[in-house]
This record gives structure tokens, C-alpha cells and sequence, in this order.
């Protein structure tokens, strides 16, 4: 017996030796490296405003992580059970964006160089591309900064979203032109169509009527505003390691989008860098996407044939994961092992969510970030548009959550 018990103790003293140290401190070195490193490449190799971009790319994913600032949850939230928290955050974030976007685009310009918003055609492919990519974004479980911040924070699901994602920009940019050519009305700002005192207006009302809106069904449901109750057990190091309000993201990342509007001459984006790293991704195979007429315009065929590194969407895209990789490592979310093993519907559904959400953001323009937050906050009605119909899409795609194997 004592031998029995001696060999027991003895392989679980080996168990505990070779068993995983805590990986938080690692993975926080790799990002540090990661983003001083990329910093500095891109300072060597490309301009210091790539290199800002860059840091503002993560500084995004950092903010999306802490407040855990999502799209997709937050609608559904109000669509399920009528908590409109979320949403309230985001009628705030567009309002602040909106106030340091219209200067700047009244003037047309800052630096020495050109700024213009993200205001495009509205019409049937921004209405159809906004619908699929509603419930692809639910069926996905997270919208195209969620996946990413999701990806960093170490949900896997968010890696076959990606994929999808990817793979739906591919299909879209083969018959771009098919959408283009449907009935459209030319692209509309509200502060070139109004002037800028009744464009700020109009938007200051449409602002207020979905947070008035949200504010009363919430009420008449609960009887009250549902707020997250956010507990801070970290003291002064909440600032690093969160969790943050929803509003302190909302704040955040409204300042962040606006440093990018300066910096870059063009708000925040994020799905345009899909079909760009898709359709180098088909080049490996002998495919020549520069057929397709996606690729036609000048500055898309100049991203094409040029390095990666030289493409600001994907330069913040890749920061923002490494963002929100190091916010999670401060979060304490590597102290417990990665869930790798899912549902097979789950993965099924997110595969399909990330198809939709690529296919639809071609279609409409841009996606939750380039179309609907930058949209917006460039006083474009086509961002408008863009968030009615990506709403009722959502509305199929909780009903849908269910069968992907998803809790809601």
C-alpha cells in the first residue's frame, strides 16, 4: 500500500512540475513586442502616420476589449430583452465622433493634406449588403471589430469568422459591378445638403430619437434603465487592467476615430483590408483578381499590388487584434486555458455569419465601423441606412443564434 501511494505522490508531483506556467506575463511580452516592434517598422519603412495609425489601431482594440464595447451584443441585448445600454453608448459615441468629424470636413482638410468622411451612394446594395451582413453579424457572434477584439481576447470562434469573412469579400469583389449597377441615389451629407448648422441638426435629432426610443421600450419592459453593474476590484490599476464602463469606450473610441480622420485623411475602417488580404491570399493559386471590377479603382489596385505593410486598414486591423491580445493578457483572460474545442454548429454558424458579414460589407460600403460608426459620424445618410437595415437583419439573425448552438 505504501508503495501504491509513494508512486501516486510521485507522478503528481511530476503532473504539477510539467504542468503549464501562467502564460499572462508571455503573451503580454509577445504583444509589447509586437506593437513597439510593428511601430517601429512601419516609422522605418513607411512614414510616421503609419506608424500613429498603427499605435491607434491597437489603442482601438485595447478600448473594444476593456468595455467590452461590442455591436452585435448590444443589439441583441435590446432586441431579447430590451436593455438598451449599448445602443445608448453608441448614440453617444456618433454624437461626440460627429462633433470632432464636422470641422474637420467642413474645412476638407488638415496637415497639409485632404479629409473627407465616409459618405457613399445610397441604394439597393448598401440596403441588401446591410441586411445579410445584420444577420450574418448575429450569426457570427460579433461584427467585424468584434471578431477581431474577439480573436485577440482569445475566442477562437472569432478566427473561423474571420475566415468567413474573408471569403465572403472574395465573392463580392467578383461581381461588384453586378451591385453597383442597381437603382442608387448619389452619395448625401447632411452638412453639404443642409448647411452646417441644420446638418448638425438633423443629426443631433436622429441622435436623440434612437436613444429616446431605446430609453422608453426599455422602461416600459423593466420599469427602469438596465445598466451593467461593473465591479472594480483592481483599485487605480482598473485603468490598465479594466473592466471600463461602456461609456468610457464610447468616449474612447469617438477621440480615436477622430485622431484617425486626421491623421489619415479618412475615417476608421475595417473590412476593406478582407478583401484585400483574400484576394492575395487567390494570387498564390494563379488567380488575377485585377479582372474583377472591384479592383479597377486606382487606389484598390495600387493596395493590391503593394506590400501589406503599405495598407492602413490592415496595419490597424492587425494592431487592433494585438490591442485587444494585450488587454486581455492585463484582464487576467490567459490565466485560464483556451476553449479550442466547439460545437460543430457553432462553428458551422460562424463560418456562415463571416460569409454574409464579407459578402454584405462590399455590398453597403463598409461594415459596423467603416459604414455605420464612421458613416454616421461623417453626417453620410447612407450610414443611416446602414444601421435601419443591418437592425432588422440582426432581428433574423437572433432568432437564427439558437440554432448555431449559441446562448442568448
Amino acid at each position: 500500500m505504501d508503495i501504491v501511494v509513494k508512486k501516486q505522490t510521485n507522478i503528481q508531483v511530476k503532473q504539477e512540475t510539467n504542468a503549464p506556467k501562467n502564460p499572462t506575463s508571455f503573451i503580454i511580452a509577445v504583444a509589447l513586442v509586437a506593437l513597439i516592434g510593428g511601430a517601429l517598422f512601419l516609422y522605418s519603412r513607411v512614414s510616421w502616420q503609419q506608424a500613429l495609425l498603427y499605435v491607434l489601431g491597437a489603442f482601438g482594440g485595447f478600448v473594444l476589449y476593456q468595455a467590452r464595447f461590442g455591436f452585435t451584443t448590444a443589439w441583441r441585448k435590446f432586441i431579447l430583452y430590451r436593455e438598451g445600454e449599448g445602443i445608448r453608448a453608441q448614440m453617444i459615441m456618433m454624437l461626440v465622433a460627429s462633433i470632432f468629424f464636422m470641422p474637420l470636413l467642413l474645412k476638407g482638410s488638415i496637415f497639409g493634406h485632404p479629409v473627407a468622411g465616409n459618405v457613399h451612394d445610397v441604394g439597393i446594395s448598401v440596403i441588401v449588403g446591410a441586411f445579410i451582413f445584420g444577420i450574418g453579424m448575429q450569426l457570427g457572434d460579433g461584427c467585424a471589430s468584434g471578431t477581431l477584439y474577439h480573436i485577440g481576447g482569445g475566442d477562437t470562434n472569432g478566427i473561423v469568422t474571420l475566415i468567413g469573412f474573408i471569403a465572403g469579400s472574395v465573392i463580392a469583389t467578383t461581381h461588384f459591378d453586378f451591385w453597383m449597377n442597381t437603382p442608387h441615389f448619389a452619395p448625401i451629407s447632411l452638412i453639404h445638403q443642409l448647411g452646417a448648422v441644420g446638418g448638425f441638426l438633423l443629426q443631433l435629432v436622429l441622435l436623440a430619437f434612437v436613444y429616446y426610443v431605446v430609453t422608453v421600450i426599455e422602461k416600459r419592459r423593466h420599469g427602469k434603465l438596465i445598466s451593467a453593474k461593473i465591479e472594480n476590484k483592481n483599485g487605480w490599476k482598473v485603468i490598465y487592467k479594466g473592466p471600463w464602463s461602456l461609456l468610457v469606450g464610447a468616449l474612447l473610441l469617438a477621440v480615436m476615430n477622430a485622431l484617425v480622420l486626421m491623421i489619415n485623411g479618412k475615417p476608421w475602417g475595417i473590412t476593406s483590408a478582407f478583401a484585400l488580404w483574400g484576394a492575395k491570399f487567390v494570387q498564390l493559386f494563379g488567380v488575377d483578381p485585377t479582372e474583377w471590377a472591384y479592383w479597377q479603382d486606382p487606389a484598390k489596385l495600387k493596395a493590391l499590388k503593394s506590400p501589406l505593410y503599405q495598407d492602413t486598414t490592415t496595419v490597424m486591423d492587425i494592431s487592433l487584434m494585438f490591442g485587444a491580445l494585450l488587454a486581455a493578457a492585463f484582464a487576467g483572460r490567459y490565466a485560464k486555458p483556451i476553449q479550442w474545442k466547439r460545437p460543430s454548429r457553432m462553428t458551422i454558424g460562424a463560418l456562415i455569419g463571416g460569409l454574409m458579414m464579407g459578402y454584405g460589407t462590399r455590398l453597403a460600403f463598409g461594415c459596423n465601423i467603416g459604414a455605420y460608426f464612421s458613416g454616421i459620424a461623417s453626417f453620410s445618410v447612407h450610414g443611416w441606412i446602414w444601421f435601419v437595415f443591418a437592425f432588422l437583419g440582426s432581428i433574423i439573425g437572433v432568432k437564427l443564434r439558437p440554432y448555431c448552438a449559441y446562448k442568448n
